[in-house]
């Protein structure tokens, strides 16, 4: 069982997250932050993981902590629940549309954290939502996952759908990435021998 707990508490938040890798999809989310908690739920039904989360956090300050804290506490157990990595397919794809918004995801399980974000344009604000924390959560994601993350807007107008599509792009391309490849059932995907 691919399977993580993590317990990370900050003088600025207080997170209890658990990860099923090979679950179904079902999410209990409870961030502090509503329209993270859209997303994070979006992530787990398309990543087919389940996603058990709770996050006490400085909100009065502002979603920042909080936001940046839960990326690295997901992306800690990502790391440890898929283990090794053998077998798996390793990368992961994804081109998602939604009305006039296309978002590309590609992800490589690498061993090594890295960013390349692009998606624009985007307004200040979705609600009370600052999206520039949308980079600030990927960045910890990615980073804590040691996994290589490219994200870019093909296409679209609207903030709250290109964010949503981005979401949703990243699941399916974890989806994909995270699965067994049959051919390599015994195998790390890599000349390396270890990723």
């Amino acid at each position: 069982m691919r399977q993580a707990e993590i317990k990370r508490m900050t003088a600025e938040t207080d997170i209890f997250l658990s990860l099923n890798l090979d679950g179904s999809g079902k999410s209990n989310v409870a961030s502090g932050v509503g329209f993270l908690d859209h997303m994070l739920t979006l992530f787990a039904k398309h990543a087919r993981i389940d996603l058990d989360l709770t996050c006490k956090g400085d909100t009065y300050v502002d979603d920042h902590h909080s936001v940046e804290d839960i990326g690295i506490a997901l992306g800690e157990a990502f790391d440890k629940a898929i283990g090794d990595k053998r077998g798996i397919c390793r990368y992961g794809n994804s081109y998602l549309p939604m009305d006039e918004t296309l978002v590309l995801c590609a992800l490589d399980f690498s061993g090594r954290g890295f960013l390349s974000y692009d998606l624009s344009p985007l307004a200040q604000k979705v609600g009370n939502f600052d999206t520039e924390l949308v980079e600030e959560f990927f960045r910890a994601f990615a980073t804590n996952a040691k996994l290589t993350l490219h994200m870019k807007t093909l296409d679209g107008k609207n903030t709250h759908h290109i964010i949503e599509a981005s979401f949703k792009a990243c699941g399916r391309a974890v989806r994909q990435a995270k699965s067994f490849d049959a051919e390599f059932i015994d195998d790390i995907p890599s000349t390396k021998g270890v990723l």
